[in-house]
Protein backbone atom coordinates (compact mmCIF):
# COMPACT_ATOMS: atom_id res chain seq x y z
CA UNK A 1 0.00 0.00 0.00
CA UNK A 2 1.53 3.36 -1.03
CA UNK A 3 1.55 6.40 1.26
CA UNK A 4 -1.48 8.01 -0.42
CA UNK A 5 -3.58 4.85 -0.10
CA UNK A 6 -2.42 4.41 3.49
CA UNK A 7 -3.41 7.99 4.28
CA UNK A 8 -6.86 7.59 2.70
CA UNK A 9 -7.43 4.39 4.65
CA UNK A 10 -6.35 6.02 7.92
CA UNK A 11 -8.53 9.05 7.27
CA UNK A 12 -11.62 6.89 6.71
CA UNK A 13 -10.82 4.60 9.62
CA UNK A 14 -10.26 7.45 12.06
CA UNK A 15 -13.38 9.26 10.84
CA UNK A 16 -15.39 6.16 11.68
CA UNK A 17 -13.87 5.99 15.16
CA UNK A 18 -14.61 9.67 15.79
CA UNK A 19 -18.17 9.25 14.53
CA UNK A 20 -18.70 6.31 16.92
CA UNK A 21 -17.36 8.25 19.91
CA UNK A 22 -19.47 11.30 19.08
CA UNK A 23 -22.56 9.11 18.75
CA UNK A 24 -21.93 7.65 22.21
CA UNK A 25 -21.27 11.07 23.71
CA UNK A 26 -24.54 12.37 22.23
CA UNK A 27 -26.64 9.43 23.39
CA UNK A 28 -29.87 9.81 25.37
CA UNK A 29 -28.45 8.71 28.71
CA UNK A 30 -27.64 11.67 30.93
CA UNK A 31 -24.27 12.04 32.66
CA UNK A 32 -23.70 12.52 36.38
CA UNK A 33 -24.96 15.95 37.49
CA UNK A 34 -26.95 16.44 34.28
CA UNK A 35 -30.61 16.89 35.21
CA UNK A 36 -32.03 15.93 31.80
CA UNK A 37 -31.17 15.90 28.10
CA UNK A 38 -34.06 17.61 26.24
CA UNK A 39 -34.88 15.36 23.31
CA UNK A 40 -35.31 18.03 20.62
CA UNK A 41 -32.10 19.82 21.60
CA UNK A 42 -30.16 16.55 21.63
CA UNK A 43 -31.60 15.65 18.23
CA UNK A 44 -30.47 19.01 16.85
CA UNK A 45 -26.97 18.51 18.28
CA UNK A 46 -26.79 15.09 16.66
CA UNK A 47 -28.02 16.53 13.36
CA UNK A 48 -25.23 19.12 13.46
CA UNK A 49 -22.50 16.63 14.35
CA UNK A 50 -23.37 13.17 13.01
CA UNK A 51 -23.61 14.15 9.36
CA UNK A 52 -20.50 12.64 7.88
CA UNK A 53 -17.50 14.71 6.98
CA UNK A 54 -13.82 13.86 6.85
CA UNK A 55 -13.20 14.69 10.54
CA UNK A 56 -9.91 16.33 9.57
CA UNK A 57 -9.35 18.15 12.86
CA UNK A 58 -9.74 15.04 15.04
CA UNK A 59 -7.57 13.18 12.53
CA UNK A 60 -4.80 15.72 13.08
CA UNK A 61 -5.08 15.36 16.86
CA UNK A 62 -4.87 11.58 16.60
CA UNK A 63 -2.01 11.50 14.09
CA UNK A 64 0.15 14.11 15.82
CA UNK A 65 -0.35 12.28 19.14
CA UNK A 66 0.57 8.98 17.46
CA UNK A 67 3.68 10.56 15.92
CA UNK A 68 4.90 11.55 19.39
CA UNK A 69 3.80 8.44 21.27
CA UNK A 70 0.72 9.91 22.96
CA UNK A 71 -2.25 8.02 24.45
CA UNK A 72 -4.45 7.04 21.49
CA UNK A 73 -7.69 6.73 23.45
CA UNK A 74 -7.19 10.16 24.99
CA UNK A 75 -6.37 11.61 21.56
CA UNK A 76 -9.63 10.19 20.20
CA UNK A 77 -11.63 11.91 22.95
CA UNK A 78 -9.75 15.20 22.51
CA UNK A 79 -10.41 14.94 18.79
CA UNK A 80 -14.12 14.42 19.49
CA UNK A 81 -14.12 17.46 21.77
CA UNK A 82 -12.48 19.55 19.05
CA UNK A 83 -15.06 18.31 16.53
CA UNK A 84 -17.83 19.51 18.88
CA UNK A 85 -16.29 23.00 18.78
CA UNK A 86 -15.93 22.87 15.00
CA UNK A 87 -19.52 21.69 14.52
CA UNK A 88 -20.86 24.32 16.92
CA UNK A 89 -19.16 26.95 14.78
CA UNK A 90 -20.79 25.54 11.63
CA UNK A 91 -24.25 25.46 13.22
CA UNK A 92 -23.92 29.12 14.22
CA UNK A 93 -22.18 30.21 11.00
CA UNK A 94 -25.07 28.82 8.96
CA UNK A 95 -27.62 31.06 10.72
CA UNK A 96 -29.19 33.92 8.73
CA UNK A 97 -27.45 36.51 10.92
CA UNK A 98 -24.09 35.00 9.97
CA UNK A 99 -23.33 33.23 6.66
CA UNK A 100 -26.99 32.32 5.97
CA UNK A 101 -26.69 28.80 4.53
CA UNK A 102 -29.47 26.26 4.03
CA UNK A 103 -27.22 23.28 3.24
CA UNK A 104 -24.32 21.68 5.07
CA UNK A 105 -22.71 18.48 3.75
CA UNK A 106 -25.67 18.08 1.44
CA UNK A 107 -28.24 18.17 4.26
CA UNK A 108 -30.49 20.93 5.65
CA UNK A 109 -28.63 23.06 8.18
CA UNK A 110 -29.74 22.83 11.80
CA UNK A 111 -31.84 25.99 11.80
CA UNK A 112 -33.66 24.78 8.67
CA UNK A 113 -34.22 21.25 10.01
CA UNK A 114 -35.33 22.60 13.42
CA UNK A 115 -35.57 26.35 14.14
CA UNK A 116 -33.31 29.31 14.86
CA UNK A 117 -33.50 29.14 18.65
CA UNK A 118 -32.82 25.41 18.75
CA UNK A 119 -29.83 25.88 16.42
CA UNK A 120 -28.38 28.54 18.72
CA UNK A 121 -28.83 26.32 21.76
CA UNK A 122 -27.40 23.30 19.95
CA UNK A 123 -24.27 25.30 19.17
CA UNK A 124 -24.04 26.58 22.75
CA UNK A 125 -24.37 23.03 24.08
CA UNK A 126 -21.73 21.61 21.73
CA UNK A 127 -19.22 24.29 22.69
CA UNK A 128 -19.75 23.68 26.39
CA UNK A 129 -19.68 19.91 25.97
CA UNK A 130 -16.22 20.07 24.39
CA UNK A 131 -14.66 21.18 27.66
CA UNK A 132 -16.68 18.57 29.56
CA UNK A 133 -15.18 15.86 27.33
CA UNK A 134 -11.62 17.08 27.92
CA UNK A 135 -12.02 17.41 31.69
CA UNK A 136 -13.98 14.17 32.25
CA UNK A 137 -12.29 11.26 34.06
CA UNK A 138 -12.81 9.10 30.96
CA UNK A 139 -10.12 11.19 29.24
CA UNK A 140 -7.12 9.48 30.80
CA UNK A 141 -4.50 12.21 30.94
CA UNK A 142 -2.67 13.94 33.79
CA UNK A 143 -4.54 16.96 35.14
CA UNK A 144 -1.86 19.40 34.01
CA UNK A 145 -2.16 18.22 30.38
CA UNK A 146 -5.93 18.54 30.52
CA UNK A 147 -5.50 22.09 31.79
CA UNK A 148 -3.13 22.89 28.92
CA UNK A 149 -5.59 21.42 26.41
CA UNK A 150 -8.49 23.43 27.84
CA UNK A 151 -6.49 26.66 27.86
CA UNK A 152 -5.18 26.18 24.32
CA UNK A 153 -8.64 25.31 22.98
CA UNK A 154 -10.20 28.31 24.74
CA UNK A 155 -7.67 30.60 23.07
CA UNK A 156 -8.11 28.95 19.67
CA UNK A 157 -11.92 29.07 19.76
CA UNK A 158 -12.56 32.44 21.42
CA UNK A 159 -12.21 36.15 20.78
CA UNK A 160 -8.58 35.87 19.72
CA UNK A 161 -9.24 32.84 17.54
CA UNK A 162 -12.19 31.37 15.68
CA UNK A 163 -15.02 33.53 17.11
CA UNK A 164 -12.99 36.70 16.62
CA UNK A 165 -12.19 35.60 13.09
CA UNK A 166 -15.90 35.18 12.36
CA UNK A 167 -16.48 38.72 13.63
CA UNK A 168 -13.79 39.99 11.26
CA UNK A 169 -15.36 37.97 8.45
CA UNK A 170 -18.73 39.64 9.02
CA UNK A 171 -17.06 43.06 9.08
CA UNK A 172 -15.36 42.22 5.76
CA UNK A 173 -18.77 42.26 4.07
CA UNK A 174 -18.90 46.02 4.67
CA UNK A 175 -15.26 47.05 4.39
CA UNK A 176 -12.91 44.83 2.37
CA UNK A 177 -9.72 44.24 4.38
CA UNK A 178 -6.23 44.57 2.92
CA UNK A 179 -3.97 41.54 2.45
CA UNK A 180 -2.73 41.63 6.04
CA UNK A 181 -6.31 41.88 7.28
CA UNK A 182 -7.40 38.91 5.15
CA UNK A 183 -4.48 36.82 6.43
CA UNK A 184 -5.29 37.67 10.05
CA UNK A 185 -8.98 36.93 9.56
CA UNK A 186 -8.29 33.55 8.01
CA UNK A 187 -5.65 32.58 10.57
CA UNK A 188 -8.26 33.17 13.25
CA UNK A 189 -11.47 31.89 11.68
CA UNK A 190 -10.05 28.75 10.06
CA UNK A 191 -6.43 28.35 11.05
CA UNK A 192 -6.71 28.54 14.84
CA UNK A 193 -8.56 25.24 15.30
CA UNK A 194 -6.29 23.45 12.81
CA UNK A 195 -3.23 24.79 14.63
CA UNK A 196 -4.75 23.59 17.91
CA UNK A 197 -5.41 20.13 16.44
CA UNK A 198 -1.71 19.69 15.69
CA UNK A 199 -0.44 21.22 18.91
CA UNK A 200 -2.89 19.12 20.94
CA UNK A 201 -1.10 15.94 19.88
CA UNK A 202 2.12 17.23 21.42
CA UNK A 203 0.29 18.23 24.62
CA UNK A 204 -1.34 14.79 24.89
CA UNK A 205 2.07 13.14 24.47
CA UNK A 206 3.73 15.42 27.05
CA UNK A 207 6.33 16.34 24.41
CA UNK A 208 9.07 18.92 24.62
CA UNK A 209 8.52 22.61 23.94
CA UNK A 210 10.43 22.14 20.68
CA UNK A 211 8.11 19.38 19.46
CA UNK A 212 5.08 21.37 20.51
CA UNK A 213 6.26 24.44 18.59
CA UNK A 214 7.16 22.37 15.52
CA UNK A 215 3.70 20.76 15.39
CA UNK A 216 2.06 24.12 16.06
CA UNK A 217 3.96 25.62 13.10
CA UNK A 218 2.94 22.65 10.94
CA UNK A 219 -0.67 23.36 11.91
CA UNK A 220 -0.31 27.02 10.96
CA UNK A 221 1.00 26.07 7.51
CA UNK A 222 -1.76 23.61 6.74
CA UNK A 223 -4.38 25.92 8.27
CA UNK A 224 -3.43 28.59 5.75
CA UNK A 225 -3.39 25.97 2.99
CA UNK A 226 -6.86 24.76 4.03
CA UNK A 227 -8.37 28.24 3.74
CA UNK A 228 -6.59 28.98 0.47
CA UNK A 229 -7.87 25.70 -1.00
CA UNK A 230 -11.34 26.52 0.36
CA UNK A 231 -11.32 29.90 -1.38
CA UNK A 232 -10.25 28.22 -4.63
CA UNK A 233 -13.09 25.72 -4.31
CA UNK A 234 -15.58 28.52 -3.59
CA UNK A 235 -14.47 30.02 -6.88
CA UNK A 236 -14.25 26.87 -9.03
CA UNK A 237 -16.41 24.05 -7.54
CA UNK A 238 -20.16 23.57 -7.80
CA UNK A 239 -22.62 23.26 -4.94
CA UNK A 240 -23.31 19.56 -5.60
CA UNK A 241 -19.62 18.73 -5.18
CA UNK A 242 -19.22 20.86 -2.06
CA UNK A 243 -22.52 19.97 -0.37
CA UNK A 244 -23.12 23.67 0.28
CA UNK A 245 -23.54 26.90 -1.64
CA UNK A 246 -20.49 28.19 -3.53
CA UNK A 247 -19.51 31.58 -4.93
CA UNK A 248 -20.93 33.38 -1.90
CA UNK A 249 -17.75 35.27 -0.97
CA UNK A 250 -17.56 36.89 -4.38
CA UNK A 251 -21.28 37.67 -4.34
CA UNK A 252 -20.92 39.42 -0.99
CA UNK A 253 -17.79 41.28 -2.03
CA UNK A 254 -15.62 39.59 0.60
CA UNK A 255 -11.90 39.86 0.04
CA UNK A 256 -9.90 36.65 -0.26
CA UNK A 257 -6.27 36.02 -1.16
CA UNK A 258 -7.46 34.22 -4.29
CA UNK A 259 -9.51 37.25 -5.35
CA UNK A 260 -6.53 39.49 -4.61
CA UNK A 261 -3.82 37.49 -6.40
CA UNK A 262 -5.56 35.04 -8.72
CA UNK A 263 -5.82 31.30 -9.13
CA UNK A 264 -2.28 30.72 -10.43
CA UNK A 265 -0.76 32.51 -7.43
CA UNK A 266 -2.94 30.47 -5.08
CA UNK A 267 -1.85 27.18 -6.63
CA UNK A 268 1.83 28.18 -6.41
CA UNK A 269 1.39 29.26 -2.80
CA UNK A 270 -0.33 25.99 -1.90
CA UNK A 271 2.62 24.05 -3.31
CA UNK A 272 5.01 26.18 -1.25
CA UNK A 273 3.02 25.67 1.95
CA UNK A 274 3.09 21.90 1.45
CA UNK A 275 6.89 22.02 1.00
CA UNK A 276 7.30 24.10 4.16
CA UNK A 277 4.99 21.84 6.14
CA UNK A 278 6.94 18.79 4.93
CA UNK A 279 10.25 20.36 5.94
CA UNK A 280 8.95 20.99 9.45
CA UNK A 281 8.35 17.26 9.88
CA UNK A 282 11.71 16.14 8.49
CA UNK A 283 13.19 15.36 11.97
CA UNK A 284 10.59 12.59 12.39
CA UNK A 285 11.54 10.73 9.22
CA UNK A 286 9.24 7.97 7.99
CA UNK A 287 7.01 8.29 11.05
CA UNK A 288 5.66 11.56 9.60
CA UNK A 289 4.52 10.11 6.24
CA UNK A 290 0.81 10.21 7.10
CA UNK A 291 0.97 13.83 8.26
CA UNK A 292 2.86 14.82 5.12
CA UNK A 293 0.14 13.17 3.03
CA UNK A 294 -2.39 15.11 5.12
CA UNK A 295 -0.73 18.38 4.11
CA UNK A 296 -0.96 17.36 0.45
CA UNK A 297 -4.58 16.35 0.87
CA UNK A 298 -5.48 19.70 2.48
CA UNK A 299 -3.87 21.63 -0.36
CA UNK A 300 -5.27 19.51 -3.20
CA UNK A 301 -8.74 18.60 -1.92
CA UNK A 302 -11.70 18.80 -4.30
CA UNK A 303 -14.52 19.18 -1.77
Amino acid sequence: MDSTSSFEHRLRDNAGKVEAVLSRLLADARLDDEIARPARLLEAMRHGVLNGGKRLRPFLVMETAALLGGNGDAALRIGAALECVHCYSLVHDDLPAMDDDDLRRGQPTVHIAFDYATAILAGDSLLTYAFDIIAAPETELPADRKMELVLALSRAAGIGGMAGGQALDLAAEKVTPDERGITTLQAMKTGALIRYACEAGAIIAGSSAGDRQRLRSFGEKIGLAFQLADDLLDLTADAATMGKATGKDAARGKGTLVALHGQAWAETTLARLVREATELLSPYGEKAVILIETARFVANRKS
